[in-house]
Formats: structure tokens, C-alpha cells, sequence
């Protein structure tokens, strides 16, 4: 979930990107057993992205997805150079067989259709979140400096406008008072300022139940959407993980994965914090960031593409929000803020 330009997709254009993708897997037929006839969606996607399965007759896959991501509004590079970093840092990515950098296509590995989302249930959380978290684990543990772009103050902030710009103006319709817009603006310098002061590992940015995959022949999770991957907060893709935009948990089995990821994190020698309720303290004021973003994005997904399917998981996304700035007295007048703007009863309950 990126910041992206205006769409200009018309059903000619749709038309030529689909002959020119199936032009490009016909030359790639004899190499893989390609079934064209097969063509088929694979997954919807929240960018310009779209993803497509067809069967092949070569042994080792079955199945294949063929990535169609038009330039200019995609770039397929950053794709192919994370999955050979990621891959060689030991997470479960797809192998790219095969690539037309400059038309936009990729011929891919299939993880198969059955999500963590598909998958997960109250038997199966534990042992699925600790497979993630150890993944996890093994890709911050990998990370370098200078490798992969910064997620710095100028990103950071650029994805917390979206609360103001799409959330708040185009979806509730909400004009802010000078106080109110001095509120959210000191409301982000103090997440800005703690967000940045994080120790900064591999960030892959949508690290959900949506984008790992349950393999049949591996323990690993299968990992997608990894391309708009950066250097950042360590907190960042827990958040992502527990406070999933799609499913949720009762607050203290959260907090129990939460405890298990960071022994995980400090027996494998990361810099998280020493002290447990810090290192919480952090994730929470990094998933507020996070939520405020996805709150934005949704928004914008609805109004200016015309994807509806989010609108049912913003409640959860505000009740993280919610549950965050009711907690901490930094956030107080946040709190009141966003009380005013979904109407909801002035509740009180700070705790640090």
C-alpha cells in the first residue's frame, strides 16, 4: 500500500496490456509448458499490479504467475533486486524464471492461492505467527545499511498526510480548525521523532496475513508484495503482522506474540529495546503511524479507484488507532480530535 498517481486505465489500454502480456508468454511457451488457453486472475491488487496463473507442463511447476506491471506507473526492477536479496537473506520468495524489465512482465513461482488469512484459526495462530515471526526475525538479522531506500522523515510524513487528505477531508467530509490542524501536526512530530529514533533494519512495508503465504513443503511463509521494501523502524512489520488491517486478536494474545517475537529478536542479537515494555511502548507508536496511513489509503482506494472492499476493514484499522491514543497522554488531544470526527463518546483512559 504505496502512494500512487492518478489512474488513467481505460479498457483499451487493458485490452493492448493483455495482448501484449500473452505476446510475451507465447515466446516463453516452449521454455515452460505454458498453457495460454489456462490464463486466469491470480489476485487483486491495491496498486497498478495485476496478477495472473496459468498451468505449465514443466516438472518442477505446475503452475506459474505472470506479472503484468505497466511502465510508467510501475517499475518491475525493485521487484527483481529485493526477491534476489530477500531470497539470499533466506526468506521464502518467489523466484523470478523469467522477465521483461522495460514492457513491465514478470514470469514468477507460484505459492499457490491459500493466504495466512485463508488459513489462520484459533488452532493454527500460534504456530502460524511464530512461523512468521521467525521469518521475520531472519530478514532484520540479514539487513544492511545503504542497500535499500531509507524510510525516512520526509516518507514517513508523506504517508501520515494521507489521513488529513483522504480520510479525514474526502472520507468524513471533515474540515479541520486551525487548533485542530496545530493538533495533528504535533501529533505527528512526536511519532515522526519516535519512529525515527528506532534502531533500523530490512523493512518490507506490508508484512500481513494478505501477503504470506501457508506453503505445502515448507514451514517458511511464502512472502509477496515485498517490492516497496525500505530501511527502517524495527518495529515496523510486527505492526504489521499483530495489528493486521484484515483480521485481529484479543489485545492479550497480541501482546503475547509480541513478547515471543522480541526474545526471538534478542536471542538472535537485534537491537530491539532491552526492556519488554519499551520495546511495546515503540510498536504501538509505530503502528498509530502505520493506521493512520492505512486509514488514508483506504480512503483513497474507494474514492479515487473505485476499490470498495476496504471500506469494511477500516473500522478495525480505527479502532487500533483508537485503542493507541486513548492509552498514552502524549496523544490526548488527538484523542479529542478524533472523537469529534467519528462522533463518538468523549472516553477518557490514559495509562501512560
Amino acid at each position: 500500500m504505496t502512494t500512487d498517481p492518478a489512474r488513467p486505465d481505460t479498457p483499451d489500454d487493458d485490452r493492448t496490456r493483455m495482448l501484449q502480456l500473452t505476446g510475451w508468454l507465447r515466446t516463453l511457451s516452449p521454455q515452460w509448458g505454458l498453457s495460454l488457453a489456462s490464463l486466469r486472475p491470480a489476485s487483486d491488487d491495491a496498486s497498478f499490479r495485476r496478477y495472473f496463473r496459468l498451468d505449465a507442463s514443466d516438472p518442477a511447476h505446475r503452475s506459474l504467475i505472470a506479472m503484468d506491471a505497466p511502465p510508467p506507473m510501475e517499475d518491475c526492477r525493485p521487484f527483481v533486486a529485493i526477491a534476489r536479496l530477500f531470497g539470499e537473506a533466506g526468506v521464502k520468495v518467489p523466484q523470478v524464471l523469467a522477465a521483461d524489465l522495460d514492457a513491465g512482465f514478470l514470469l514468477l513461482e507460484d505459492f499457490g492461492s491459500r493466504t495466512f488469512l485463508d488459513a489462520i484459526d484459533e488452532a493454527s495462530a500460534d504456530t502460524l505467527h511464530a512461523r512468521a515471526s521467525q521469518a521475520l526475525v531472519t530478514l532484520q538479522v540479514a539487513s544492511r545499511p545503504s542497500v535499500l531506500p531509507g524510510y525516512d522523515r520526509e516518507l514517513l510524513l508523506r504517508e501520515l498526510m494521507l489521513y488529513p487528505e483522504w480520510y479525514l477531508a474526502r472520507h468524513k467530509g471533515v474540515q479541520l480548525s486551525d487548533d485542530e490542524r496545530d493538533t495533528l501536526q504535533r501529533a505527528f512530530e512526536l511519532l515522526l521523532a519516535d519512529n525515527l529514533a528506532q534502531p533500523r533494519v530490512w523493512v518490507h512495508r506490508d508484512y500481513h496475513s494478505r501477503n504470506l503465504m501457508l506453503l505445502p513443503d515448507d514451514d517458511r511463509p511464502g512472502v509477496l508484495d515485498f517490492q516497496d521494501a525500505v530501511h527502517g523502524p524495527i518495529t515496523y512489520d510486527l505492526v504489521s503482522l499483530l495489528r493486521d488491517a484484515y483480521l485481529d486478536w484479543p489485545e492479550e494474545r497480541e501482546i503475547d506474540w509480541a513478547v515471543r517475537h522480541w526474545e526471538r529478536a534478542r536471542k538472535a542479537g537485534l537491537p530491539v529495546a532491552a526492556d519488554f515494555g519499551d520495546f511495546y511502548r515503540e510498536f504501538e507508536w509505530m503502528g498509530l503511524q502505520r493506521h493512520l496511513k492505512v486509514l488514508g489509503i483506504f480512503a483513497r482506494l474507494f474514492h479515487r479507484d473505485g476499490k470498495d472492499r476496504y471500506l469494511a476493514d477500516m473500522p478495525r484499522v480505527l479502532a487500533y488507532v483508537v485503542r493507541t491514543v486513548s492509552r498514552y497522554n502524549a496523544f490526548a488531544p488527538l484523542a479529542k480530535l478524533i472523537d469529534r470526527v467519528e462522533g463518538r463518546e468523549v472516553i477518557v483512559g490514559h495509562t501512560f
